[in-house]
């Protein structure tokens, strides 16, 4: 098994190949002060108006390079932000916005109706519900402040619900 001589000291080629990859880790690890991480602008006011069906948009420019986030369920809303930031001169985007299915508002609207009438606590009340794109619109009446709560959390976890809106009054 050769060996290695380092002034004077023997040195097993295991112990070689550490000691190497050891100083190759470290000098990859300097980093020079001019190569500080570009700062990030956000500029997504500049873009909401243009990309309406992006939910959650943001646009931020780094280091040259504009990249969008947010999600959308329609592909063309994602492809046409991006035609605004080019239009805006931006050649280097960074597209990341995340196509997402479309849910089911009559399984969303069955499986909430069906939560709904299992609560005991909702008894005596009167709701509506409607789905619309995952936003559960909540409407009729209650007889304690206590139901709108117990309601709205019931919907919650309903799968696919994104978002509750409750129109409900207290009799």
């Amino acid at each position: 098994m050769p060996t290695a001589h380092i002034q004077g000291m023997t040195i097993a080629p295991k112990f070689t190949k550490i000691i190497a990859s050891a100083a190759l880790v470290g000098a990859l690890s300097i980093v020079p002060a001019s190569a500080a991480a570009p700062e990030a602008r956000n500029i997504t006011a500049q873009f909401t108006a243009s990309a309406p069906d992006v939910e959650r948009l943001q646009v931020f420019e780094v280091g040259g390079v504009v990249i969008l986030r947010g999600r959308t369920y329609d592909r063309g809303a994602a492809e046409a932000a991006a035609r605004a930031v080019q239009a805006q001169g931006h050649s280097r985007i960074a597209n990341l916005i995340q196509i997402i299915e479309a849910p089911n508002d009559v399984t969303i609207q069955r499986e909430a109706e069906r939560e709904l009438a299992m609560h005991r606590s909702l008894g005596g009340s009167q709701l509506s519900v409607e789905s619309e794109k995952g936003i559960i619109y909540l409407r009729g009446r209650i007889q304690h402040d206590l139901q709108k709560d117990v309601a709205v959390a019931v919907l919650r976890s309903v799968k696919g619900v994104r978002e509750v809106r409750s129109e409900l009054v207290k009799n």
